[in-house]
């Protein structure tokens, strides 16, 4: 019998036969079904019991005839074309029932009108779908995946091509239908019918793509003598693409310059500067503009500093592209560090070596075979820094001034006055536009070479230190910008213990104490603060969907790195989208796409944990995928000849390799969930508050020190949190020695 089989037909009877088809009242999580009745309770009832011994809804009974003809391939050998056809038939057939009652009978009967006229029977109806869909669907998709395998497809590979179909799915499902939902907007005048001039108009819209040539009055004495040009106001869509191309070089630059400093220098902090360099992206975004404002604004510490003591005058420079652009830069450079860290860790020694011996100077060797061989990761750091920047919405709208750029436009066309959901569709077909630009790009530039440098032979060679030159360079960036962070971080840890920071600056523990405080009741100690519901929901949710979000982008870059397929680049980019859409959209996607059945999540924990693992699942991809290509192929071969299988061989030999990519995945997406306003700010509900929806909350309410108070908190917590990341997955071992580590004795012999 096959087991992998026997298994997936298990979990389909189970959804079929024993689990509840629709959600339960207190959402898609709640388990209130298993004590009120169980599957006995016709509220709870399975889709076997309510299509079969109820007959009402008749529609949920063929699907049990899905799992019936694969019974009889249980005993069927894999080579007999039988098998495969009958698993392909039955698992594509009970998907596409299953998708098509979804879709076309909801809440309110039929879905759509012609529908409506030919069926007249109103009293149709069904609510989202249960644990019991959810276990039919992963049954129908593997058994599906096992007879493509069947059929040799990616020779014959049942998890690899069970992994692709999963993947597959779920973006399917939790970015392309979600985005799909909201676009589709983009087609529709105010009346709701669909018009191909209404959405030209739209996206040729001259706010998007104009320019406007800006002049002065120049006056003599109070007299108007005429006018000068001063400057060109640009649309959106160039605004946010000289922002986003400004951002990516900058933060790939200081990451790198981190990353070398972290790996290949004698630096003795070399901790403290990695604790700097993540500090940034811990921090709820509109705390770091509001800290940026306090120090350089036009009232500001540093401006009236350089006001008193040199006469500068005091201006509002840091509002627009340049304060949009440093806010920006000082928090995704950590992004890129992450990134870069694996990839300079994995550049072999060897061929350094052997460009020294083959008389090369150390900056000859830095720019000829150190830097080539980080391609890969200087190409997906930029590519992060450029789409984190396009889909940022706290700093532009802290610090943007006048300085509009697609993030904020598309949250002021559904939020702000206008309320056109069609300008902020078009809006986000632009943001895709660049996306995918910037994708092909990266992928003309990285081109076919390869970039392997961790092989399965030993290689137990003394990384080569920096140049002087490049040393100089990278502590001439590094050294000051961890400067500036420091002093941001010092103005957000005395904004808590302050009254008011820079009007009343009073020291005090009040707002540590309205947060956090607990106090002893009847029953014990209770959390009596008023930010404790808010900090308990935000930790387990972001501690839920970190390892998924690690899991899913890891599985998806070893497909991407390590098979070939049809589709594989529409397949790689389709694993970005949710990164290129604003959380401002995604937000609202998540909220047209399950507010209602067949998939009803709104106002969950579930929608949360599912918009944080897809919305921060690229990062482990491009980790992943700048990890892994330098990884050879050949281990991966060897283990397969050996004996194992593609799960065993990812499991066992490329996963130990990846520890970087896993730390970069874990930290950046917990952080993120930690941390993420833009999206959350739709989704969040009375019962599922998140810490960032509770300060924004304060800060409308002028509530500053608090806001600043809780800020602090969270930081630390997700300090702790990423040192024990750290210290559970541990650092890759590849037989090599660390820059500045003692040579023993034969190996001094033999340098002699």
């Amino acid at each position: 019998m096959n087991r992998t089989l026997a298994y997936w037909l298990g979990l389909g009877w189970a959804g079929y036969l024993l689990l509840p088809w629709y959600v339960a009242d207190g959402g898609f999580w709640s388990m209130t079904w298993l004590i009120e009745g169980g599957p006995l309770n016709p509220e709870h009832a399975s889709a076997f019991t309510r299509g079969i011994l109820f007959g009402n809804p008749w529609w949920l009974a063929p699907m049990g005839l899905a799992l019936v003809a694969p019974m009889f391939a249980l005993t069927r050998p894999k080579s007999d074309p039988l098998y495969a056809n009958i698993l392909i038939a039955a698992g594509a057939g009970g998907m596409v029932w299953l998708v098509a009652q979804g879709f076309t009978i909801g809440i309110d009967g039929w879905e759509f009108p012609p529908l409506r006229a030919i069926f007249d029977a109103t009293e149709l109806r069904q609510d989202g779908m249960g644990f019991g869909a959810a276990f039919m669907a992963m049954s129908f998709l593997f058994l599906f995946t096992q007879g493509l395998a069947a059929r040799g497809l990616i020779n014959g590979d049942v998890f690899v091509v069970g992994a692709i179909g999963f993947v597959i799915a779920v973006i399917t499902v939790f970015i392309f239908f979600p985005v799909f939902r909201v676009l589709t907007s983009a087609l529709q005048d105010r009346d709701g019918l669909y018009s191909i001039s209404v959405f030209l108009s739209k996206i040729f819209d001259d706010r998007i793509w104009g320019f406007d040539c800006l002049y002065r009055i120049h006056d003599v004495d109070g007299v108007a003598t005429g006018q000068f040009f001063s400057g060109v106001r640009c649309g959106v869509a160039w605004n946010s693409l000289l922002l986003g191309i400004l951002t990516g070089v900058t933060s790939t630059l200081l990451g790198l310059a981190f990353a070398l400093i972290a790996v290949r220098t004698r630096f003795r902090a070399k901790k403290l500067l990695r604790v700097l360099t993540v500090l940034p992206i811990i921090t709820p975004p509109f705390v770091i503009g509001l800290a940026i404002i306090l120090i350089f604004g036009r009232s500001g510490v540093f401006t009236a500093f350089m006001s008193d003591v040199f006469g500068v005058p005091q201006t509002r420079w840091i509002y627009g592209l340049t304060g949009v652009w440093f806010a920006q830069s000082l928090a995704f450079a950590p992004i890129s560090f992450l990134v870069l860290v694996g990839v300079v860790e994995g550049v072999s020694p060897s061929m350094e070596e052997a460009a020294q011996t083959l008389r090369a100077t150390p900056l000859q060797t830095f720019f000829t075979v150190s830097l080539p061989l980080m391609r890969p990761g200087l190409a997906n750091a930029f590519l992060l820094g450029f789409i984190e920047s396009l889909a940022d919405f706290g700093n532009p709208m802290v610090l943007g001034g006048n300085y509009d750029v697609l993030s904020t436009d598309i949250f002021f066309a559904v939020i702000g006055a206008r309320n056109d959901p069609g300008r902020a569709a078009v809006l986000a077909i632009v943001l895709l536009a660049f996306t995918l630009s910037a994708f092909a790009a990266q992928r003309l530039w990285l081109g076919k070479k390869s970039y392997v440098t961790v092989t399965g032979k030993g290689d137990s060679g003394v990384p080569v230190e920096i140049p002087g030159r490049i040393k100089a360079l990278c502590f001439g960036t590094a050294i000051p910008w961890a400067a500036i962070t420091v002093i941001i971080y010092v103005t957000i840890l005395a904004g808590g213990f302050v009254e008011l920071l820079g009007r009343d600056n009073t020291l005090t523990f009040r707002h540590y104490v309205d947060a956090f405080s607990i106090t002893s009741g009847k029953f014990g100690l209770v959390f009596s603060g008023l930010a404790w519901d808010s900090f308990w929901t935000t930790i387990w949710i972001a501690l839920t969907s970190a390892p998924l979000t690690a899991i899913i982008g890891l599985l998806t870059a070893y497909l991407i790195v390590r098979q070939n397929f049809a589709g594989k680049n529409a397949f790689e980019f389709g694993t970005m989208l949710s990164f290129a859409i604003p959380g401002t959209v995604i937000g609202i996607s998540y909220i047209l796409a399950f507010n209602v059945p067949p998939i009803e999540l709104t106002g969950t924990a579930a929608i949360l944990i599912i918009s944080f693992i897809f919305r921060n699942m690229p990062v482990g991809v491009r980790a992943g995928i700048a990890s892994m290509s330098q990884i050879d192929k050949s281990l991966d071969e060897a283990s397969l000849t050996l004996g194992a299988n593609s799960f065993t061989t990812m499991r066992k030999v490329i996963l130990p390799l990846l520890r970087p990519a896993i730390i970069a995945a874990l930290v950046f997406s917990f952080v993120r969930a930690m941390t993420a306003l833009s999206a959350v700010i739709f989704l969040v509900s009375a019962k599922y508050d998140l810490a960032t929806s509770f300060i924004i909350g304060r800060v409308e309410n002028g509530d500053f020190g608090m806001s600043i108070a809780y800020s602090s908190v969270l930081i630390l917590v997700m300090l702790v949190v990423i040192l024990i990341f750290q210290l559970l997955v541990g650092e890759r071992q590849l037989g090599r020695r660390k820059v500045g580590a003692k040579v023993g004795p034969q190996v001094e012999g033999l340098a002699g």
